[in-house]
């Protein structure tokens, strides 16, 4: 790890397996670490994770691609050894997000089935850490920037552990202070401003200090991007600038490792974005490892954040060959389903929030938006992702089976992004009645209330067919 270990090996057993893993290893505590809070991560466990610290369940968490950690200094001791076992299920029900369902064969063998058409990668696919923290640490940071002019503004809260004063520094790239402050919550200055911009990132270093009794115990660094993020009109605006999205729904498998993290596939991929032209991407269909964030923070590279409810769709998975069940009920998406969901956006906004290359929340991809279930059921998900963080637009992922005469929740978002299958699924190899089935589409979105319209899949052979210039006079 880590990898998906479902895609290592080349048992079909062990590629098939339905149920929990186990991952072992001995791990020495540094001595240095005496008298600290100790800590054990995981950057994620797809889809379920409990962390044992030697044998004694000391974390749970469901939720395939967020981060989970525990404090462990009641069970470990400094410079001594300790059993560390993480066990991974790898399976999906109606109530997870993505949802699933296990169905058991005639010869008694278990099998995942999942609505999403992409495979169930499993495992420990990012890393595991073991790390310390003084007593008193900074615990959170949440960063909010705008400018005026020449001026910029960055705007923190920040929370410790303990009582601690709080003093910060905002260092820019050449490693000069820009300026200073104290308090747990204010507002920094910023004098001629380097904004953050697409393709032209610049990052100020907020240097957060947690002071008790006038000495330093805890430092933590934070890259901040000063830059805004508005919807206006038909216009989705970087810096009051109009921005056109172009890019890719991506998916972080790769080769071998499926979906495990490796820096080295990483930088090619974003090689591969500005090779092509790219600016942008949407994290098609979960949240991405914090390094991909990082990566993007530092080249500019604009995000649609996406939480992994894809799958809710059951008219889908009839096509399918999966039950005819209503998408929302109790047998489907039902109460704890929307608890799970509500958890993800939580979670991917918490640990998101302050990276400026993350520009759109989205709530969903492909679901079943026209009936009012729906409203229900992704409504207050939305709500929240507006609560959390007022800054950025909250998006979801439209397809062709809810067309905006259908569907209800696109008046409950700030930017719709669009699915449409003409001359693949529908249209089948006739790009030039594709041609014309899109634009119609679009034309007809036109005519509605103003809200940013992003073309986030559909055949490529289409933007050449139609033309980059009509589609975005279109939208």
């Amino acid at each position: 790890m880590p990898a998906s270990y479902n895609d290592i090996f080349t048992d079909m057993k062990i590629r098939e397996h339905s149920g929990w893993v186990w991952y072992q290893r001995t791990v020495r505590v540094p001595r240095g670490w005496a008298g600290e809070r100790i800590f054990v991560r995981a950057d994620s466990a797809t889809h379920e994770g409990v962390v044992f610290v030697n044998g004694k369940e000391v974390v749970r968490h469901l939720g395939g691609y967020m981060p989970f950690s525990a404090d462990i200094p009641d069970h470990v001791d400094a410079g001594e050894e300790f059993v560390l076992t993480i066990a991974v299920s790898n399976v999906l029900t109606n109530e997870t997000v993505p949802p699933g369902r296990v169905v058991t064969k005639d010869d008694g063998t278990r099998v995942q089935t999942y609505q999403h058409d992409f495979y169930n990668y499993a495992g420990l696919a990012r890393s595991v850490w073991i790390y310390s923290l003084p007593a008193v640490s900074v615990d959170d940071v949440t960063v909010a920037t705008d400018y005026e002019g020449s001026t910029g503004r960055v705007k923190y809260t920040i929370v410790t552990s303990g009582d601690a004063d709080v003093r910060t520094t905002l260092i820019d790239e050449e490693g000069k202070v820009v300026t200073t402050a104290e308090g747990a919550d204010a507002t920094l200055v910023v004098p001629n401003v380097k904004l953050w911009q697409p393709g032209n990132a610049y990052l100020y270093k907020l240097k957060v200090e947690a002071l008790v009794g006038g000495h330093v115990i805890d430092e933590y660094h934070l890259n901040v991007g000063v830059r805004t993020v508005k919807v206006d009109g038909t216009k989705f605006l970087v810096n009051n600038e109009p921005f056109y999205f172009t890019g890719f729904g991506m998916h972080e498998d790769h080769a071998v490792k499926g979906k495990g993290h490796d820096n080295s596939f990483l930088v090619n991929d974003f090689e591969l974005l500005k090779w092509v032209g790219a600016n942008s991407f949407r994290t098609s269909h979960y949240p991405y490892a914090e390094e991909v964030m990082d990566y993007a923070d530092r080249h500019g590279i604009l995000i649609i954040d996406e939480t992994a409810a894809v799958g809710m769709n059951m008219s889908l998975a009839a096509m399918f060959g999966g039950p005819k069940l209503p998408t929302y009920g109790p047998e489907t998406a039902n109460e704890k389903t929307q608890a799970n969901l509500l958890q993800a956006v939580r979670e991917l906004i918490q640990r998101d929030k302050n990276h400026p290359s993350v520009v759109l929340w989205s709530i969903t991809n492909e679901s079943e938006t026209g009936v009012p279930e729906a409203v229900d059921f992704f409504g207050p998900a939305i709500d929240l992702a507006r609560e959390m963080d007022p800054t950025r637009p909250v998006t979801y992922i439209n397809m062709g089976n809810d067309p905006f005469d259908k569907c209800l929740i696109a008046p409950l978002v700030d930017v719709i992004c669009l699915n449409r299958y003409w001359g693949w699924y529908e249209d089948h190899a006739d790009l030039a009645n594709a041609a014309v089935h899109l634009e119609a589409a679009l034309r007809f979105r036109s005519s509605l209330p103003s809200t940013v319209l992003i073309l986030s899949l559909a055949p490529t052979a289409f933007t050449g067919f139609l033309g980059v210039r009509n589609i975005r006079a279109l939208t």
